[in-house]
């Protein structure tokens, strides 16, 4: 009872704990695409502030020569 009928050869447990290891260490897709996403809300915020800044500043340059 309990004894295992077969005995894992060395390199096949080499290939075991290092198939594991690299499990724990890849990165998941789920983490790439939320770095992606970060940096693009990122860049997109960093793009609205100027564009509204700079609008801002024309609309103001062009109020007075209108009138």
């Amino acid at each position: 009872l309990g004894k295992q009928d077969y005995k894992k050869t060395r390199p096949m447990l080499r290939a075991t704990r290092l198939k594991a290891e690299a499990k724990k260490t890849a990165l998941g897709v789920k983490e790439v695409a939320l770095v992606l996403a970060a940096i693009l809300v990122f860049l997109l915020a960093f793009y609205a502030f100027f564009y509204l800044n700079v609008s801002n500043e024309v609309d103001l340059d062009l109020d007075p020569e209108e009138n």
